[in-house]
């Protein structure tokens, strides 16, 4: 059975967002697929330190981190994975700030020994998974996807988890009333992206 993880980083219960992954979550479902959805406003993950502590000993597996908290858990989820959704509404230009974290989170997957000047991807040579990225924002979806950074930071999410992106969605002009609802069409476009994760 294919096993697919969804990572959301945002804020509000019931957003565009929330809705977006529920719709994948649903549609996945009911293709057979087992799927888990992490709310990060919910998970207990502390910032990163910037030790590098996680990233000295080479090989592909990933590093371990000196906290004791949610992210090593996390971390075994997203290998044991065949397939992602990561997704992030856009705040002040980028992902948001919980998604942020996860992110900084992620280097135990760069191998940067002390004396080398950046890291080494620990997943660069291995077979590549699949993700889909899911954003919105404010602004009109063709003016935000390529504005922002949010987009290029879940991409690079999943190239660092070892995923390929098969598939995105933006949706824009998300804020012009409190409880936005997706549209039919975004409905639909996210239940066809979900084939591409089976």
């Amino acid at each position: 059975m294919t096993k697919i993880l969804a990572i959301n980083g945002s804020y509000r219960n019931g957003g565009i967002t929330d809705q977006i992954v529920e719709t994948m979550v649903k549609a996945l479902d009911e293709a057979g697929a087992e799927v888990e959805t992490i709310y990060l406003r919910n998970y207990p993950i502390e910032f990163c330190l910037n030790c590098r502590e996680c990233t000295q000993k080479p090989g592909e597996a990933p590093g371990k981190c000196v906290h004791d908290d949610g992210m090593q858990m996390l971390i075994e989820k997203i290998e044991q994975a065949d397939g992602y959704i990561f997704a992030s509404p856009t705040n002040f230009g980028s992902v948001t700030a919980i998604f942020k974290r996860f992110m900084e989170r992620l280097v135990v997957y760069g191998y940067w020994p002390w004396g080398t000047n950046s890291p080494k991807d620990r997943k660069e040579n291995t077979s590549k998974k699949k993700a889909i990225v899911i954003s919105s924002c404010a602004a009109p979806g063709i003016m935000g996807r390529f504005l922002f950074s949010t987009h290029k930071q879940l991409k690079m999410t999943a190239k660092t988890v070892g995923a390929d992106t098969v598939g995105t969605l933006f949706t824009g002009l998300v804020s012009n009333e409190p409880h936005h609802k997706i549209s039919h069409s975004v409905e639909k476009k996210a239940k066809q992206l979900v084939t591409k994760l089976m």
